[in-house]
């Protein structure tokens, strides 16, 4: 048969004819249905790349699946409703897309900032150890068996066999250069933390 012969064909017959591999066939069906389908996607998606996408892989599918095309109404009706399937299938996917880019965007903004504090905390107490270890040996004893080891004045100044005023002189004048050092964040942090 002739290319040209194809065109008085209905689409009952040309859909026959593709089911047994007829490209001429194929070529009929698209040439009588790409403009309109590129038309109504167009009106569909407002986007005239994506509308020729959804054409040109309406067309793709109906080659691949012509063995099984099971038509229940109009040849038309059917290449309209796989155009509205693949768009709402595209708007499934953007969503799902965009969730994914939303969820991981939150990620990294609260990791970012869980990451942020992670460091700026272990540079703090960096910095407020090296403040410490800056103190003179005697208060710097003292001070850690207070702060760290969470012993009371008295406790302290029995184990270094010391009165109890000098474990709190010692104390203060402690705090109050680490105070002067670290300035008033960073002595914050030092005695919530420490």
């Amino acid at each position: 048969m002739q290319g040209g012969a194809y065109s008085s064909y209905s689409d009952i017959e040309l859909t026959g004819f593709l089911k047994l591999d007829d490209q001429l066939a194929f070529i009929e069906i698209y040439d009588r249905y790409q403009g309109l389908l590129y038309i109504y996607a167009c009106k569909i998606v407002k986007d005239k790349d994506l509308a020729e996408d959804f054409v040109q892989e309406l067309f793709i599918y109906l080659w691949d699946k012509r063995h099984t095309i099971n038509l229940k109404s109009s040849l038309s009706s059917y290449l309209y409703s796989t155009v509205r399937y693949k768009f709402f299938d595209w708007v499934d996917k953007q969503k799902v897309r965009n969730d994914y880019v939303l969820a991981f965007q939150s990620f990294l903004d609260k990791g970012e900032n869980v990451i942020d504090s992670y460091i700026i905390e272990k540079e703090l107490t960096s910095i407020i150890e090296m403040e410490i270890n800056r103190l003179p040996a005697k208060m710097r004893e003292i001070f850690l068996l207070s702060r760290k080891q969470n012993l009371n004045n008295n406790e302290i100044a029995d184990y270094l066999n010391i009165s109890e005023k000098t474990v709190r002189n010692q104390i203060s004048n402690a705090l109050r250069i680490l105070r002067t050092k670290l300035g008033l964040l960073a002595f914050i942090c030092l005695l919530h933390n420490l």
